[in-house]
């Protein structure tokens, strides 16, 4: 009887789960055309990039540092010569007033922010400021500037009059930055709305009052990207700008920014240079680039800036030898190319970041990094596979049987074609291209020697020796 019942409560639950099973059937395929509509793929960037951002170069201009003056207008005057240099977007490190309590050095960091609305006397007035960039924009330039919204000055009147906008630690005080040297500066707290109003419209003011053209955002990531998202739209009404994030990540150039640093290519070429590494190094990076990242996102390969200078080492303590052709490959390899002041004067010294420090650019005289700028910039203008994203060539591996010297890549745009060779090695190497993705007729970076690659083709090349190719494909 036990059997039975079992045999026949298992008919009843086979009966009921067919039963369910006809009910609740899943449904068929969409029709073809509807099937393509649903799973096409959603556009990631929502942003767009403003036209001028297609040749992109970017000068930083670190104000006090830059001339004997530390003015907008001594800055002011030098603009002919960064045109003719080529340059067409320069980056003034943060204009706005430093801090007193707690400041380090004599004159202070400039990225310790007293108050967003106003400039540093040390540069000149607001008048001097919009003079200059009515004299930049005159010239064909565009203008960003260096924005710090993670923290302020202690200083800042904002910590008087309204201390709840602050983070605090566990003794309920005002905050510097979390487990970094940064004791001169107070952390916002971006939970509150009082925080984002005060800093959001500061931006809209520079961009609508004075026509910045942009901003490049200090320690992007450590402001919740909400803002940043928000922030442009209103700066785009009002004008279209160009963001920058002192950042790594790609959410970063979804709604908010154009570019983002390329850290991790710069460390690499670094590691490169002193011999810690081999260009296989890069191949990680490229990859990465390739798979993880939205084709719009421009990603800045420098050489210097003013952390890197300051910090790390000068352009010559980080490159050696391998300088100049790690400076070409920054301007002609995928990515947003840019000069650090005095990096074309061959500037040698790690300029002081809290004290009066002016370049000394008549280090200048016989200086070649000034005229190899100049040239490539103009190489990039004349090849439109070199623009940047979204409307340059993506770069491809051009294989060879040197890879551990040699690194060979290849970028391609509307039949205008662009091949590099670097030998990133302290040691000459003789080395075969193996793959015929390079095919074609060129003429060479400079010289205009004209070249003829093949599979096979044979490429010599002295110790951190390059050649750069640029013509039509077979």
């Amino acid at each position: 009887m036990r059997r039975y019942a079992a045999v026949m409560g298992a008919l009843a639950l086979a009966s009921a789960t067919a039963a369910w099973a006809m009910t609740n059937k899943p449904a068929e395929p969409a029709a073809d055309s509807d099937y393509a509509t649903v799973w096409q793929p959603d556009p990631y960037v929502t942003i767009k990039h403003p036209d001028w951002a297609k040749e992109a170069v970017l000068y930083q201009i670190n104000t006090r540092q830059f001339t004997p003056e530390g003015t907008f207008r001594a800055a002011e005057a030098q603009l002919p010569r960064l045109k003719a240099l080529g340059v067409n977007v320069l980056w003034l490190m943060p204009i706005n007033p430093i801090g007193i309590k707690n400041r380090k050095g004599t004159l202070g960091s400039p990225y310790s922010v007293r108050d967003y609305y106003s400039v540093n006397p040390e540069f000149g007035t607001k008048e001097d400021f919009k003079h200059f960039v009515d004299a930049a924009h005159a010239q064909g330039f565009h203008v960003i500037l260096d924005w710090v919204a993670n923290h302020t000055a202690w200083d800042n009147p904002m910590a008087s009059q309204h201390p709840d906008w602050y983070e605090k630690d566990w003794k309920g005080d005002f905050r510097p930055t979390p487990w970094l040297d940064w004791s001169d500066i107070i952390d916002l707290d971006w939970s509150k709305p009082g925080v984002r109003e005060h800093v959001g419209k500061a931006m809209e003011m520079w961009v609508r009052d004075y026509g910045v053209d942009g901003f490049r955002a200090d320690v992007a990531g450590y402001v919740p990207i909400d803002f940043w998202n928000k922030e442009r739209a209103r700066l785009d009404a009002i004008k279209p700008v160009f963001m920058l994030a002192e950042w790594k990540t790609p959410e970063m150039t979804r709604a908010a920014f154009d570019a983002v640093y390329a850290w991790e290519w710069h460390h690499t070429m670094v590691d490169i240079a002193h011999g810690r590494a081999d260009p296989t190094a890069l191949y990680g990076y490229y990859a990465e680039a390739d798979s993880a990242w939205p084709r719009e996102a421009m990603r800045m390969t420098y050489i210097a800036n003013h952390d890197s200078n300051a910090w790390e080492g000068t352009q010559y303590e980080n490159f050696g030898d391998a300088l100049p052709a790690a400076i070409a490959f920054s301007f002609t390899g995928e990515g947003l190319p840019m000069i650090y002041n005095g990096q074309e004067a061959c500037n040698h010294k790690r300029l002081e970041f809290f004290e009066k420090d002016p370049i000394d650019w008549s280090q200048g005289k016989g200086c070649q990094l000034g005229s190899l700028f100049h040239d490539l910039i103009a190489f990039r203008k004349a090849n439109s596979a070199l623009a940047n994203n979204p409307w340059g060539g993506e770069m491809d591996k051009l294989d060879n049987d040197h890879p551990h010297q040699l690194f060979s890549w290849v970028r391609e745009r509307d039949g205008n074609k662009v091949i590099g060779l670097f030998n990133f090695s302290s040691k000459p190497v003789e080395a075969a291209l193996t793959d015929a993705h390079g095919a074609g007729h060129y003429r060479a970076f400079r010289t205009g020697q004209e070249v003829t690659i093949a599979s096979g083709y044979k490429v010599l090349l002295p110790a951190w020796g390059y050649t750069i190719l640029a013509g039509r494909g077979d």
